[in-house]
């Protein structure tokens, strides 16, 4: 049993996306579905597009920062009732079994993660499809709840931005006393610089941009280095506890590890498509570290989105129509928005 449905997809890697038609699963008893009200836009959307890292299945509907109302629930769902604000990030199922399920960490799944869009959909065959669409179905302990955000549209970014940076930040011990960096201020960045402060931590950004200089005050940090004036460089080596790594383009992270404070911390959630080097004496001096991060767990997500709810944190979004998504993908990959593309799903019609 199924409903065919209104999305948004493309069928290659150099095509547009396009109106096409999908399936949703009909409900069974512990799933959830949701009308779908806004979707944000993540840079890796556009990589999954493009297949910039190879395994992306054709057709392709992407979208995994989904905001939506309550439409119907299984006979054995109790957190979520028709009318409900939820929400559906990255992850929609694992096996719930393996070490890491039994540590919350669902991302990092032994038995495999299944992600809300591109990977096998075990109920109806074929590959999974994301939130570029009008309606989503997930097994209820998947599905999140949506706190009263005063903007939905501007919070629908949290689902994977405000995860992907409060995790490591969470993990790291950003707080009272620790000075923390943000390299790279954009649809990662942002929510970083607002998140790492609400935490208690002395927030410095990095960036390259004289313009995103200027701009970091009003995001909430407190100083900005302009990363290709040395002097300011040098009068920050040894004094960051942690730098959150945010940049997807190639990059050379030598010099930022040189600004760690003993047992720092680089941590890249950015995805490169290239490799990166490292070199051997920016980690031994000092007992650096250079790291990853990738999203978080369903329980550390739910976590996430109470947290931003209680300091009214959300992106700075720019909303556009159903549309326009192939123009934001175009000013995306230019750089091109402050800070993140969220489609009004209800102008898919």
């Amino acid at each position: 049993m199924y409903t065919n449905i209104k999305a948004l997809g493309t069928d290659s890697s150099t095509n547009p996306l396009k109106k096409v038609t999908i399936k949703r699963r009909g409900l069974l008893p512990d799933d959830v579905e949701m009308k779908i009200l806004y979707c944000g836009i993540c840079h890796s959307d556009l990589h999954q597009i493009k297949n910039d890292f190879g395994g992306t299945h054709y057709p392709v509907v992407p979208g995994h920062e989904i905001v939506g109302k309550v439409t119907a629930v299984g006979a054995n769902v109790t957190k979520f009732k028709v009318g409900d604000h939820a929400a559906v990030g990255c992850i929609v199922d694992s096996c719930g079994e393996c070490p890491a399920c039994a540590r919350d960490l669902e991302q990092f799944c032994d038995n495999g993660t299944t992600l809300s869009f591109n990977t096998p959909d075990k109920h109806l065959g074929g590959m999974t499809y994301g939130g570029f669409s009008q309606t989503y179905v997930c097994r209820e302990n998947y599905m999140l709840n949506m706190p009263n955000f005063d903007d939905m549209a501007a919070a629908a970014p949290l689902l994977c931005a405000g995860i992907t940076v409060y995790s490591p930040l969470k993990h790291w011990q950003a707080g009272p006393g620790k000075v923390v960096g943000i390299l790279g201020i954009g649809g990662l960045g942002h929510v970083a610089i607002r998140i790492a402060k609400a935490m208690g931590a002395h927030v410095v950004v990095l960036t390259t941009s004289p313009e995103k200089v200027e701009d970091a005050q009003r995001l909430g940090a407190h100083e900005a280095i302009l990363t290709s004036d040395a002097e300011q460089m040098k009068a920050h080596a040894g004094k960051i506890d942690l730098i959150i790594d945010t940049v997807s383009a190639t990059h050379d992270v030598n010099a930022y590890l040189k600004l760690l404070a003993i047992d720092g911390a680089v941590v890249l959630v950015g995805l490169p498509v290239e490799p990166i080097s490292i070199g051997a004496f920016n980690v031994i001096k000092g007992r650096r570290s250079f790291a990853g991060s990738n999203i978080g767990g369903i329980k550390e997500t739910q976590e996430m989105l109470e947290f931003c709810a209680h300091h009214k944190i959300t992106a700075d979004v720019e909303i556009i129509d159903a549309d326009k998504v192939n123009e934001a993908f175009e000013r995306l990959e230019k750089g091109d928005v402050k800070y993140r593309f969220v489609i009004d799903m209800s102008t898919l019609k």
